[in-house]
């Protein structure tokens, strides 16, 4: 379909183009008129290609200390294979804000060259919600990715070096704790024997490898505060131990000084813009499943001193990525949210409402989630939506529930949906149509969104932690898995148990707590839909992460490092003869 502007296209949404279409339509605006906007001057900017910049370290310092705007978190429901549309609700949103006569900019992590092979096929929104140059955006944008990778492997090497040339530190090769990485997804990388082939190769052990998202190093580049915290950071990675069953840390290692300098450029949020023009930050890229699964503590920052509202998503459902935010990125950060909004879709309430099976990574066809079940979204609703409100209620923070529409979504299902998420507690329940109509689509939520965040200042920003700050590290475990997931205990593996000794004993005993396990449940296992109970998560490892200050449980079969479906989205990408992209993104 041909549209003569993107604003007649939004208002015809049963004629849509593909994300990849549309976007291409799309005018993209001078970087530096975006900058603008920010009143970021172009002396303050480092173009990168063509409607990409990041800012200066010069002009972030000189912002940190201005007033800071409000902060929406937008979070989720327990996801089907294919996402709920956070990205979309979180770019929409901003776009509605912007046409309602607010200043502001969204921030969101950076595509994974994992999931956009994978499943996804992309993280740069959807329809009239995107943020372009999408293609870019989605494989190498401005090489962030690339240099957290190259500065963990560094390490990596370095590490392995030291063994082969003397070992003065005498670490023990038996207990390295410091995996490889890689951004792509694959599942031979996850057990691998290295150093084979003869002494000149160094030392033969087994080691694995882990997706870059789940890198220590990425954890540490969107929780640093500045150059010198990310150089000190980094330092404080622990490797494994010494003979004497000592830590080694990557300062030891004369490691971090050459890993800072990799994450120089990575370490500036990136600028780029909605389809509507609006000011965006792309910044990070953690998973919640994995990993703490939030964008960049200095691009929030950044942002809150340009703008009157900073809209950003944290990964997966509430259970992950959004308990992350409120636990781990707002206490270092010292910035709890304004107003959670809660994404949920009809099709997701099916699935927790029994009717597509009882396996949560199962990928329904067009047809399963087409057809209408008003007692399927009911029961879903009751159940899985109810829990995430209550949850983010906890923190003392409102939610609005914000309901991304799809074509085949009934007025029926949205009614019942809405009158449950009120009965949750959710301060409004609204209909999203921001991937059809872009901002016009969010006026509405904007509006609702607007009006809590004011009560919520006006209240003097109560924020309530769950967690103890000093509190020991499986009581902190303990409290996620019985208060957010609704479970009924934990079980401490035999591994998990001799990782946390040792934590304990080196003193990191009180540190945050990470836990990775599966995104489809608020359980471990992604059988278990809905909002179970009594159930026992198992801890199979603790993994240290003394740099980014936090500890990772590893819960259950979670894997740090994700295989590709039988028929990944890299197979139907290709390339015509004129170098343009095909089959990608559509």
């Amino acid at each position: 379909m041909e549209w003569e502007t993107l604003e007649e296209a939004s208002q015809n949404p049963t004629d849509m183009d593909s994300d990849l279409d549309i976007a291409r339509a799309a005018t993209i605006e001078p970087i530096e008129e975006i900058a603008w906007k920010l009143s970021i001057p172009i002396e303050d900017i480092m173009h990168f290609g063509s409607g990409i910049a990041k800012v200066k370290w010069s002009a972030i310092k000189a912002r940190l200390n201005k007033p800071q705007g409000n902060l929406i978190l937008v979070t989720s429901v327990n996801p089907t294979p294919f996402g709920e549309g956070k990205t979309v609700t979180t770019i929409g949103l901003t776009q509605a804000l912007n046409r309602y006569g607010a200043k502001a900019v969204c921030v969101i992590r950076e595509p994974s060259m994992g999931p956009v092979f994978g499943i996804k096929g992309g993280a740069a929104g959807g329809g009239f919600s995107q943020v372009i140059p999408m293609e870019e955006i989605n494989l190498h944008f401005t090489g962030d990715l690339h240099a957290v990778t190259s500065a963990h492997n560094l390490l990596s090497t370095l590490l392995d070096n030291h063994i082969k040339h003397g070992n003065d530190l005498q670490i023990d090769p038996l207990r390295l704790t410091w995996p490889r990485v890689i951004d792509l997804n694959d599942r031979a990388l996850r057990n691998v024997t290295i150093g084979k082939g003869g002494a000149a190769n160094g030392y033969v052990r087994e080691d694995r490898f882990d997706i870059t998202a789940a890198s220590e190093v990425m954890a540490i580049l969107v929780l640093a505060s500045d150059y010198k915290d990310l150089r000190n950071r980094l330092g404080d990675i622990i490797v494994g131990q010494d003979i004497a069953g000592n830590p080694v840390r990557a300062e030891q290692l004369e490691a971090a000084g050459s890993m800072a300098l990799l994450l120089r450029q990575a370490f500036l949020p990136n600028l780029v813009q909605t389809l509507e023009n609006d000011p965006a930050f792309i910044h990070g890229g953690p998973f919640a499943n994995i990993a703490h699964g939030n964008s960049s503590i200095i691009a929030d920052r950044l942002a809150l001193s340009c703008t009157d509202y900073v809209v950003t998503e944290a990964g997966f459902g509430s259970d992950m990525g959004a308990e992350k935010f409120m636990h781990i990125k707002a206490v270092t950060s010292g910035r709890a949210p304004d107003c959670v909004v809660m994404n949920v879709t009809i099709r997701s309430m099916k699935l927790h409402g029994g009717a597509f099976g009882d396996i949560g990574g199962r990928r329904q066809t067009s047809e399963e989630m087409a057809q209408e079940n008003v007692e399927a979204v009911k029961a879903g609703a009751k159940t899985n939506l109810d829990r995430h409100v209550r949850n983010m209620l906890q923190f003392g923070i409102p939610v609005i529930v914000s309901i991304n529409k799809f074509h085949s979504d009934t007025q029926a299902e949205i009614d019942v949906l809405r009158l449950i998420a009120l009965e949750s507690g959710a301060k409004d329940a609204i209909v999203f149509d921001g991937h059809a109509r872009g901002g016009i689509g969010g006026l509405e939520l904007a509006k609702a969104v607007i009006g809590a965040s004011e009560e919520h200042i006006a209240a003097g920003r109560p924020f309530t932690p769950l967690l103890e700050k000093d509190a020991p590290l499986a009581e902190k475990a303990l409290k996620v898995v019985t208060h957010i997931y609704g479970g009924a205990g934990i079980n401490i593996h035999s591994k998990a148990h001799r990782q946390l000794t040792q934590i304990n004993k080196w003193g990191y005993g009180n540190l945050p707590i990470c836990m990775a396990k599966s995104q489809y449940s608020f359980s471990h296992d992604p059988h278990l839909l809905g909002a179970p109970s009594g159930f026992e998560v198992p801890i199979k490892e603790f993994r240290l992460n003394a740099g980014a200050g936090f500890v990772v449980a590893v819960l259950g079969e979670i894997m740090t490092m994700p295989g590709l479906p039988k028929r990944p989205a890299a197979a139907d990408m290709d390339m015509d003869e004129n170098g343009n992209l095909t089959g990608m993104f559509s």
